[in-house]
């Protein structure tokens, strides 16, 4: 069972998803929870299978205080690079919440001071902290969704599979037709994988 960081702040929770798929946007979600929140299925999105993380995104929604996502698209990244675009972001997820949280936990160690609100880093936060793993969960499904629309665009690259990440299949693909509109030209596309 994770940790709630605090009964006595509201806290939220804060975490991107897509920040290493060579394809579409990053997105970012902010989520506070109840203080009594108590779901044993809640863990780091990447531990839970489809259908668990599916569960957890409904709950999350349904039992929420508030919670906000943030997308920043593939041209944008290009533009800003991939760490800029995560925290921006994150930003604009926070900016979503009903609440001004009195603290962000936030997965990961870089973030840029949101407002006035206080913050705090934590490594591999979603595997510690309730509301860091639901944000997780949230910007998780989220994306994943929104990469099942582009594969409909594209179907070739077999995103509703990958998710937009390095796998082989997806690398051979970019050889074979060249990137796509939603390829991140800043990132190296077709670079060998090391095995």
């Amino acid at each position: 069972m994770l940790k709630c960081y605090s009964k006595k702040l509201i806290v939220a929770g804060c975490d991107e998803a897509g920040r290493g798929s060579l394809v579409g946007p990053v997105v970012a979600a902010s989520v506070i929870l109840p203080k009594d929140f108590n779901c044993n299925i809640i863990n780091d999105s990447k531990l839970l299978s489809e259908k668990k993380r599916n569960n957890a995104y409904d709950i999350i929604v349904n039992k929420s205080i508030s919670y906000g996502i943030g997308i920043i698209d593939e041209k944008k990244i290009d533009k800003i690079n991939i760490l800029n675009a995560s925290i921006l972001a994150m930003h604009k997820a926070i900016s979503k919440l009903e609440i001004t949280p009195g603290l962000l936990l936030i997965d990961g160690n870089h973030f840029k001071k949101y407002k006035s609100v206080q913050h705090r880093c934590i490594v591999k936060g979603d595997k510690k902290f309730i509301s860091i793993a639901a944000a997780s969960i949230i910007a998780k499904v989220f994306r994943d969704k929104l990469m099942i629309k582009l594969h409909n665009e594209f179907n070739d690259y077999k995103w509703n599979n990958n998710k937009g990440y390095p796998t082989k299949f997806h690398r051979k693909m970019i050889e074979k037709l060249g990137p796509s509109v939603y390829h991140r030209k800043s990132f190296q596309l077709t670079k060998k994988i090391d095995k």
